[in-house]
């Protein structure tokens, strides 16, 4: 009989999505009987409450970021041993019940906080039974993914493991797995082979920004900064899926009126991330999870601009702590900063090694791996708090 694994991502930004795909990967590779399928929670959400929260999130991301960082600090409360999260239940479990009791996963991954507090309060309701794993896809961790009924939490860093086991988690259903990126970040196809083939000059600094998967930020002040670059620089600007984004970049690429030995080339939305990354002595732009994960998987030193206040914001903290990366506030001393990282070689080796040294380029697997041993183990779930109102074990299987 074959093992059913249900991936539940939520395309709120896109990083919890890549994460799914990456750990859909993992499980076919595992050359079992594994039936595999990835489902987008929020194809199954009222449209009304789907559209406000992509929406929602883009508009504040763009226009007001520090509104965005107030909200997330606001809601990261203290955990409740007593209730669930509800607003997303109420309006979205019908649909989401039904896929689930059609499938009937013996596995089911969670790389967005909504879906992994669903398939909580589906346990505790005893409409599904199954092995719950809830993958964090960022350094740090916040309230609204804290969730009773599962069987492992997968984090990024050793200090998100302490954070969780002092709000109450037990220690031996975490695992410091790093956060799931597609395996092909793991292969080392050569720098000089990938300038080849992307039409890179071999002997110029190449900085890579990149303005995440939605094209957010202020990517045309950023590379105008940069442009004061000293030497020979080449520079790649990825615009993910922002058209609108990619053409102002090109015209003012085409409009620029300084004199220096920065080359410029803007992409658009790119499955070759990896080719560039390679080819990159630096990543410039902002901190989302996936995307810093598959840097340090890189070896890359990030230079932090414009980082989303709230889950940004924090990766950054740890990003600079971990000395895998330098913040620039200003953007008029951007160059300035850039200037004198590349200048100083030793440095930049060293914050190489630290890069290297915090990433996991086999975290899906590991995942993978874990969560299909918990299955085959029959281990029961995780115990809850005494105080919460369904105080009992749940097996895997009615």
């Amino acid at each position: 009989m074959s093992i059913k694994v249900l991936i539940l991502s939520a395309s709120i930004g896109m990083g919890h999505v890549r994460a799914a795909q990456a750990l859909e990967q993992a499980f076919i590779f595992r050359n079992e009987n594994i039936e595999v399928r990835h489902e987008d929670a929020m194809d199954f959400a009222n449209p009304a409450f789907r559209n406000l929260c992509r929406k929602s999130y883009v508009d504040l991301a763009n226009t007001a970021p520090e509104l965005l960082g107030w909200l997330y600090e606001y809601s990261d409360k203290t955990f409740s041993h007593d209730s669930h999260g509800n607003a997303f239940e109420r309006l979205n479990a019908q649909r989401l019940i039904r896929l689930v009791k059609d499938f009937g996963p013996d596995i089911i991954v969670c790389t967005h906080s909504l879906p992994a507090d669903m398939i909580s309060w589906l346990i505790c309701k005893h409409m599904i039974s199954a092995v719950h794993g809830v993958v964090i896809t960022d350094f740090d961790v916040h309230q609204i993914w804290l969730c009773h009924h599962y069987s492992r939490y997968f984090v990024a860093l050793d200090e998100t493991k302490e954070h969780l086991i002092q709000l109450g988690f037990e220690p031996d259903r975490i695992t410091v797995s790093g956060i799931p990126v597609a395996p092909i970040f793991a292969k080392n196809k050569g720098r000089s082979k990938m300038r080849i083939k992307h039409g890179l000059a071999q002997d110029f600094a190449t900085i890579l920004i990149s303005s995440g998967g939605m094209g957010l930020g202020p990517m045309v002040e950023t590379l105008s900064s940069l442009l004061k670059l000293q030497g020979n620089n080449q520079i790649v600007a990825a615009c993910g899926s922002n058209d609108e984004l990619k053409e102002r970049m090109e015209q003012f690429c085409e409009e620029r009126t300084d004199q220096s030995n920065n080359i410029v080339k803007v992409i658009g939305f790119t499955s070759e991330m990896d080719e560039y990354m390679e080819a990159a002595d630096l990543i410039l732009g902002k901190p989302g999870g996936l995307m810093s994960s598959e840097a340090l998987i890189k070896g890359l030193v990030f230079v932090i601009v414009s980082p989303i206040p709230g889950q940004e914001e924090r990766n950054a903290d740890h990003l600079v702590e971990e000395g895998a990366a330098i913040r620039c506030n200003n953007l008029p001393t951007l160059a300035f900063k850039v200037n004198r990282l590349l200048s100083n070689p030793k440095r930049l080796d060293s914050m190489r090694k630290n890069a290297l040294a915090l990433a996991h380029p086999h975290a899906a697997e590991q995942i993978a791996r874990e969560l299909i041993d918990l299955h085959k183990s029959q281990v029961g779930l995780a115990t809850h708090p005494a105080e919460h109102q369904c105080n009992q074990m749940f097996a895997f299987s009615e």
